[in-house]
C-alpha cells in the first residue's frame, strides 16, 4: 500500500495506518496483540521495534529536509511517540467488541495527529 503512495508524506501516513489496520485481522490480533506479549513481554522491547523506529526516524528526517514536517522536532523522539500511538490504537482495535468501528475511529484520530506534524503552508 505505502509503496504506491504519490508522495513521501503519503507513504509515511499509509505505512503507519497500515500497521494499525492490521489489527483487524483475527490471526494478527491473536498472535501480535495477545499471545506474543504474554510470552515475549513488552512489544516496545522486541527486536523489530528498533527497526521500525529507525525506519520511521529516517522518514521523518527526510520529510523535515524536504520542508514537509516541522523542523524543530527531534525525529527519533517523534518516531517513538508515533510508534506508541499506533501500538495503542492497534491494541485497542484488537481487543474491541467492534474492531471495524474502533479501527475507523482510531485511524481517523491517528491521521489527524500526524497532520499536526506538517508545516503550515
Amino acid at each position: 500500500v505505502a509503496a504506491r503512495a504519490p508522495t513521501r508524506w503519503q507513504h509515511f501516513v499509509d505505512e503507519c495506518t497500515t500497521y494499525i489496520e492490521l489489527a483487524l485481522e483475527p490471526e494478527i490480533q491473536r498472535i501480535m496483540f495477545r499471545d506474543a506479549p504474554a510470552v515475549l513481554g513488552d512489544p516496545a522491547q522486541w527486536p523489530n521495534a528498533s527497526a521500525c523506529t529507525a525506519s520511521m526516524t529516517d522518514h521523518l528526517t527526510r520529510l523535515q529536509e524536504e520542508g514537509v514536517v516541522v523542523a524543530d522536532l527531534d525525529p527519533e523522539t517523534t518516531a517513538r511517540l508515533i510508534n506508541g500511538a499506533s501500538s495503542q490504537a492497534a491494541q485497542r482495535i484488537a481487543n474491541s467488541q467492534d474492531p471495524e468501528a474502533t479501527s475507523k475511529k482510531a485511524v481517523a484520530a491517528f491521521k489527524q495527529l500526524l497532520e499536526g506534524l506538517r508545516k503550515q503552508r
